[in-house]
Parts: structure tokens; C-alpha cells; sequence
């Protein structure tokens, strides 16, 4: 007797999500060299998914390819600023490495504020001061 092995697949399908983000920028106000008070802003990133599917949302280093600190940069010279989950300004948000953390969530429709920080008494020249911060979402 014979026997014919034969291999089952088993395929299960759910609806594929799809996400789109949008961010409002930061924009520091000119900074006072000479002030001993940190400049703070918000900034945020929005999230739809649809339908809802759990997601993680890094930020990368910046120019500076470190996240302690970030620096905008103005030709040669640097301004040390960073960019934080909570509105206390201790959790780096990164990637997950080197002491950062991500955001999770699991909403439709979500907005996570962006806490931004440029630390006070920092000698810089003057000029316009830029950095670019790439977003990703993994789900």
C-alpha cells in the first residue's frame, strides 16, 4: 500500500490596516543666550489607522546621529536640544536604543505631543539653527 502525503495550507486573512501620519513641527523661538530658563515647546505627531491596529512610533537622531544630545546645526556650529515623550522632559524619544523609548498606542485616531527642549545657558553663534527628524511608524 501506498501512502500520499499531502501538505494543508491554512490561510487566515484580516483586513490589512492602513496608517497615515502628519506632524506639526517644532519651531523654537530665537534663543537667549544669556537666559537661565530652558526653552520648551510642543510639537506632535498624529496617527489614523484604519481599522485600528497596534502601533510604535520612533523618531530618528537627527543630523547629529545621537540622541544625547540632538543638536540643530547653523553651518559649523551646534545647539544642544532634545526631544522627549513626557511633558517632564526625562524619556528621550528615539528609536529604542541607547536609553530612548518609542510610543505605542492602539487608536484610530491618536495625537502624541512631541516635548521639546533646548537646554538654557548655551554659548552659540548667531544664525538659523535647523535639524530633521525622520518619523516612523511600524504596525
Amino acid at each position: 500500500m501506498k501512502r500520499l502525503a499531502c501538505a494543508l495550507a491554512l490561510i487566515a486573512s484580516a483586513p490589512c490596516a492602513a496608517c497615515t501620519v502628519s506632524t506639526t513641527g517644532l519651531s523654537f523661538s530665537s534663543y537667549d543666550v544669556f537666559s537661565s530658563l530652558n526653552q520648551d515647546i510642543t510639537g506632535a505627531v498624529s496617527i489614523r489607522c484604519s481599522p485600528a491596529v497596534g502601533y510604535s512610533i520612533s523618531l530618528s537622531p537627527g543630523v547629529s546621529n545621537s540622541f544625547t544630545p540632538r543638536t540643530l546645526t547653523a553651518g559649523g556650529y551646534a545647539l544642544e536640544y532634545n526631544l522627549f515623550i513626557d511633558s517632564a522632559r526625562v524619556t528621550i524619544w528615539g528609536d529604542g536604543t541607547g536609553g530612548t523609548s518609542t510610543v505605542s498606542d492602539n487608536a484610530e485616531d491618536a495625537t502624541h505631543t512631541v516635548f521639546g527642549r533646548i537646554p538654557a545657558r548655551q554659548n552659540v553663534h548667531t544664525g538659523d539653527y535647523t535639524d530633521t527628524i525622520v518619523v516612523t511608524i511600524t504596525y
